[in-house]
């Protein structure tokens, strides 16, 4: 089976090999391939830009033949379906609805070595820090765990702060973005996922990171040490509030909180300097993904004697049926 995967000098691989797996980029269905001086790392997925920097050394993205692992274990070998699932650290989270739980949770950890724990929601995210109710129905039973991404790390407890694995490569596609020198205002920060990954980027990156959910705000203080980035200031607030003190300080205002982010718009565009750029995300309806959006931040800018420019309007990613995660990119003039 042909694969894309990572090519290194023998001696230098064992780093690399590492860090891929706790990327969950490692493809352990393909047996690793050598020559007299190079290994061949399979891979599940043609890595990202951001993911690419994270790997020390020098190697080579290519595509490699290789041999299939056999006594591989497959979900589908244990389950008669494939299950949808999530994995945060070594938490995998499952719905409670699903047929049979307990079973999916004992194939989820017989295949999946690495996680410890399975967690079923008990209910959807709610409330105002939007956190979820879980039961614990395989392994150790805690709803706390560190998740690796793109080499950063996160002490994450879910039943006290949201977070989703999900937009992981949205993350990394805004830290693309984000110049040495600059500052970013993420208005709704959770533990610090968008925060850390962007002041891990640069020193001479300033990230003000604010959310009012004050057990999301201990975690993102404690992840901020995690990562040694001491240039993110972590601060416990509502974002209206917080944004008369950082009064046009933004060159990027990031407002990762869909369904509500529109109550805010107001104070993004005050945290705007002259050109600075919003990040705005919403769930919306396919009959409407994003106009509705971009007139609500027009009518922000517009109240406060300002104007915008449309740099990009993109879906993220499916949210429920005929529903979806939006990111719309604006310049605040």
């Amino acid at each position: 089976m042909k694969r894309d995967c990572i090519r290194v000098l023998k001696k230098k691989g064992e780093p690399i090999r590492r860090l891929l797996l706790e990327m969950d980029l490692l493809d352990n269905s393909a047996r690793i391939s050598s020559d007299e001086e190079y290994l061949l790392l399979p891979l599940t997925c043609k890595p990202e830009e951001a993911e690419l920097k994270e790997l020390p050394g020098e190697f080579e993205l290519t595509e490699h033949e290789f041999e299939e692992q056999k006594g591989q274990l497959k979900l589908e070998d244990l389950l008669d379906v494939v299950p949808h699932f999530e994995i945060v650290g070594d938490i995998a989270l499952i719905e409670d609805d699903v047929p049979e739980p307990e079973k999916m949770a004992d194939a989820i950890m017989k295949v999946k070595k690495n996680v410890k724990t399975v967690l079923a929601a008990q209910s959807p995210v709610e409330g105002e820090f939007r956190t979820r109710r879980f039961r614990t129905v395989a392994g150790e039973d805690r709803t706390s765990t560190i998740h690796k991404e793109y080499g950063s790390r996160f002490y994450i407890d879910l039943e006290r702060a949201y977070f989703t694995p999900r937009l992981a490569t949205e993350r990394s596609r805004i830290l693309e973005q984000v110049k040495e020198g600059e500052t970013v205002v993420d208005m709704f920060a959770g533990v610090g996922p968008y925060s850390i990954m962007l002041a891990r980027k640069s020193p001479d990156i300033h990230v003000v990171a604010i959310d009012k959910n004050p057990d999301a705000v201990e975690f993102l203080r404690r992840n901020v040490d995690l990562n040694s980035v001491p240039n993110v200031e972590a601060i416990e607030g509502d974002a209206n509030l917080e944004a008369e003190k950082y009064a046009g300080i933004a060159d990027h205002v990031i407002m990762n909180l869909p369904h509500n982010a529109n109550e805010f718009l107001d104070a993004a565009v005050k945290l705007c300097a002259p050109n600075g750029i919003i990040h705005y995300y919403d769930i919306t309806p396919e009959d409407d993904l994003f106009d509705s959006s971009l007139k609500l931040i027009n009518e922000a800018a517009k109240r406060a004697g300002r104007t915008t420019e449309l740099i990009e309007s993109r879906v993220v990613r499916s949210y429920a049926p005929h529903q979806f995660n939006v990111c719309i990119e604006v310049r605040v003039l």
